[in-house]
């Protein structure tokens, strides 16, 4: 049967891609290829024992789950230690909104970019 496998990947509108690519990179360590266009993460160098997943999943349009960002998307990023990671952001000058939490799956914090899209950081339990 045909289906889906996988996401393939992640595309959204920016007001100013340079400015919110060279963000990503800097503070979250997006690994960019051309000038800010796109980057690859690839799940075979995940390290983690699920060695990566990518969860897909529905909100009520009435959630609350993704405020105060207007968007009606927010983006998971899988991170390999979140506790350094919120260090050097906090260094940088940026502060989670929420978090870090430890729940059944791994550790998690939320925060928003320069352009008000809340993203979600996750280090999955399991090294």
């Amino acid at each position: 049967m045909a289906k889906i496998t996988g996401v393939g990947g992640v595309f959204f509108k920016a007001r100013n891609p340079k400015k919110l690519g060279a963000w990503y990179k800097k503070h979250l360590g997006l690994p960019f290829k051309e000038a800010w266009s796109f980057a690859i993460l690839e799940w075979s160098k995940d390290r983690r024992l699920d060695k990566g997943q990518t969860v897909w999943a529905l909100a009520e349009k009435s959630t609350k789950w993704f405020k105060p960002s207007p968007a009606s998307f927010m983006i998971n990023y899988r991170v390999d230690d979140l506790d350094g990671l919120l260090e050097k952001l906090k260094k940088a000058g940026i502060k989670a909104q929420q978090g870090p939490e430890s729940h059944d799956n791994g550790k998690f914090a939320w925060m928003l970019d320069p352009e008000g899209n809340r993203l979600e950081l996750w280090e999955p339990n399991g090294k």
